[in-house]
C-alpha cells in the first residue's frame, strides 16, 4: 500500500457544474463593473437601465415612479398624442406588483425610438408606431408629438442622475416633467427650471445598444473611429425636412472643409454650407 497521502478534494455530483473563478484587476468591483458585467450576460433584447447618455439608444422605455402606480409616457397613433398612462392599467390579478426598475413596456405604444447625430451629445425621441413623428418641445413648454422633422426644439439632452434615473432638458435649457393640471389629470411638460421629483424617470433600453454603446467608447478611445469625419450626405440627411427624400448637398469645393476638419472648425462648416442651400428651414 502506497505511503503517498491522497489529496482532498471538494465532493462533487453528478451532473454539476463546474464555476470558474474570475481574476480581476485592481481589487474588488464596484457596482457599476458589476452591473455592466451582468448586462453582458443579458440576451440581447434584454430591457437594462443605462449608465450612461451615449447608451440611451435604439427602443427605450421612459418611467416615472408617480404614486400609487408609476406611469409611463405613451404614444397615441390614433389621436397623435403623448399619453401618460399606469403601467398596472391592464392589471388584473392580486399578485403584488413588480419594483418601477423591472418594468418593461407590455405594449409598442409605449417603446420610442432614440436617434442621435453622430458625436453629438442630444438626442431624439421618435414615436415606435404610426408616421414616426418627434416629441418636441416649444419656448412655452408645450411637449408634443406631431414633427416629421427634426430640428432644435426636438432635441433633447439626457441627463444620468446619481441614482441612476435619467432628467431630459430641452433647447431652452428647462427640463422634461409630469406636472397635474386642470382636472386632476398629467401632462408632460417641458418648462421645469429645476431637476425634482416630476423631472426624474426610469429609463430603459435593450441590451444590445447598450453593448453597441461600450463597443463603439472602446474604439474611440483605441483611435479607430474618426469622430471629426466629413460626411456631409449624413449631416444634410438628419437635417433637410424637405427634397422628397432626396437628400441635396452642397457643389461647393470640398477643400474647404478639409480646411475646416484641420482648424477645428468642421461643424460650423458644415452648417454654413447647408444654410446656403434652398428651403433648409434649421439653418
Amino acid at each position: 500500500m502506497s505511503a503517498d497521502k491522497v489529496k482532498p478534494t471538494k465532493l462533487k455530483f453528478k451532473g454539476e457544474k463546474t464555476k470558474k473563478k474570475r481574476k480581476h484587476e485592481g481589487g474588488e468591483e464596484g457596482p457599476s463593473r458589476r452591473r455592466r458585467k451582468d448586462d453582458n450576460d443579458e440576451a440581447p433584447e434584454t430591457w437594462v437601465l443605462p449608465e450612461s447618455p451615449a447608451e440611451i439608444r435604439g427602443p427605450t422605455f421612459i418611467v416615472h415612479p408617480s404614486d400609487p402606480s408609476p406611469i409611463c409616457i405613451t404614444y397615441d397613433s390614433t389621436r397623435g398624442r403623448i399619453l401618460l398612462q399606469s403601467v398596472d392599467k391592464d392589471k388584473s390579478d392580486d399578485s403584488p406588483p413588480p419594483s418601477v426598475k423591472d418594468r418593461i413596456p407590455t405594449d409598442v405604444s409605449q417603446v420610442w425610438v432614440v436617434t442621435r447625430v453622430a458625436g453629438a451629445s442630444t438626442i431624439n425621441l421618435r414615436t415606435g408606431v404610426g408616421e414616426g413623428k418627434f416629441i418636441s418641445c416649444d419656448k412655452h413648454g408645450i411637449v408634443s408629438a406631431d414633427r416629421e422633422a427634426r430640428g432644435p426644439q426636438e432635441e433633447w439632452t439626457p441627463i444620468v442622475l446619481p441614482d441612476g434615473m435619467v432628467a431630459f432638458q430641452n433647447v431652452y435649457e428647462k427640463y422634461m416633467s409630469v406636472d397635474e393640471v386642470a382636472g386632476g389629470q398629467l401632462a408632460l411638460r417641458g418648462d421645469s427650471d429645476e431637476i425634482g421629483f416630476g423631472e426624474r424617470f426610469w429609463v430603459k433600453v435593450q441590451n444590445k445598444y447598450k453593448k453597441e454603446a461600450h463597443e463603439e467608447e472602446k474604439k474611440r478611445k483605441e483611435g479607430l473611429i474618426d469622430v471629426s469625419s466629413i460626411d456631409e450626405t449624413s449631416t444634410n440627411k438628419m437635417y433637410q425636412a424637405w427634397g422628397a427624400g432626396r437628400t441635396v448637398v452642397s457643389t461647393g469645393d470640398k477643400k474647404e472643409l478639409k480646411k475646416a476638419k484641420k482648424e477645428g472648425r468642421l461643424a460650423e462648416a458644415l452648417l454654413d454650407r447647408r444654410a446656403k442651400l434652398k428651403s433648409d428651414r434649421f439653418c
